[in-house]
């Protein structure tokens, strides 16, 4: 038979919240420096094409 489980305090609510922020904060920054740096050309990580005009 089930049995229902005991609440989780705000408190402990709060922290995790604040974690899975955090690693959205973390990747979003991670994501934009990717990008400004294939903006300016300076990544190491990708070979971008370069067109000429």
């Amino acid at each position: 038979m089930a049995v229902p489980k005991k609440r989780t305090s705000i408190s402990k609510k709060r922290i995790r919240k604040n974690i899975w922020k955090k690693k959205g904060y973390w990747t979003a920054l991670k994501a934009f420096s990717l990008g400004k740096s294939l903006s300016t050309g300076k990544s190491k990580s990708f070979v971008v094409r370069q067109t000429t005009k």
